[in-house]
């Protein structure tokens, strides 16, 4: 079963496509990756599904046509984006940042799902009364993911979660998100970090100059040898 299913997608910036004609499946309870190097396309797929970016195509999330959803109405039904940047309010404080990502999902969720995130992530709640600007590197992608799980999703959309993080720091954010599919969650990873990805994911997808050139199940694409040489091949064990 898929909760997510992308077909045909074009997302143009005017004359150019920086998207044309991706199709992928996000497996209920299960984790895609889509994997590519920079300027590939990765963040503006993961923009178009959110929709906030115009794009031509088919998006069905749990069966439902997303074509003119607006934004807050997708992740009312359950599709959340942690972004890249992860977007944080730098002067606000952690617990703020977390009660953000409730209402902006349209609900009052400010109790037990904040202790939820907090029991997941103890660290946020010892700095909960901390500005989110004062957080380390890694802190602030758990406040991202943590902001995200407030809004209650079904499925997860990371735009490079590792980016910019120390390796050990990486391994725990990698287990976060093996954590998170187990309790349930459907999650659509873009990473550049195409080892780690590929070591969870359960289908993956790698995008080139806005096209899908290979996909399949996670195992399967990690060992051709074009994903080992182009992707695999400098990356640490």
């Amino acid at each position: 079963m898929t909760i997510l299913a992308v077909r045909d997608l074009v997302v143009s910036y005017g004359r150019i496509e920086a998207v044309r004609g991706v199709s992928l499946e996000v497996p209920v309870a299960g984790i895609a990756t889509v994997i590519g190097a920079n300027g590939a396309g990765k963040s503006t797929l993961l923009n178009a599904i959110m929709g906030l970016l115009p794009a031509q195509g088919g998006i069905a999330f749990d069966g439902r046509d997303l074509h003119d959803v607006p934004v807050e109405d997708r992740v009312a039904g359950g599709l959340c984006l942690v972004p890249e940047r992860r977007e944080l309010f730098g002067a606000m404080t952690v617990e703020d940042n977390l009660r953000l990502g409730a209402f902006r999902a349209g609900r009052d969720r400010s109790g037990s799902d904040l202790e939820a995130v907090y029991a997941r992530f103890p660290r946020l709640k010892e700095r909960r009364r901390q500005l989110a600007a004062t957080l380390s590197g890694g802190e602030r992608q758990m406040l991202a993911i943590g902001r995200a799980l407030m809004s209650r999703p079904r499925l997860l959309m990371l735009d490079e979660p590792s980016l910019g993080l120390a390796p050990l720091i990486v391994k725990e954010i990698f287990e976060i998100v093996r954590e998170l599919r187990a309790s349930g969650i459907s999650i659509l990873l873009i990473e550049q970090n195409a080892r780690a990805a590929l070591q969870i994911a359960d289908a993956a997808y790698v995008l080139e100059l806005g096209e899908v050139t290979m996909h399949g199940p996670a195992a399967q694409v990690a060992s051709d040898p074009r994903v080992e040489a182009v992707y695999l091949g400098a990356a640490e064990t």
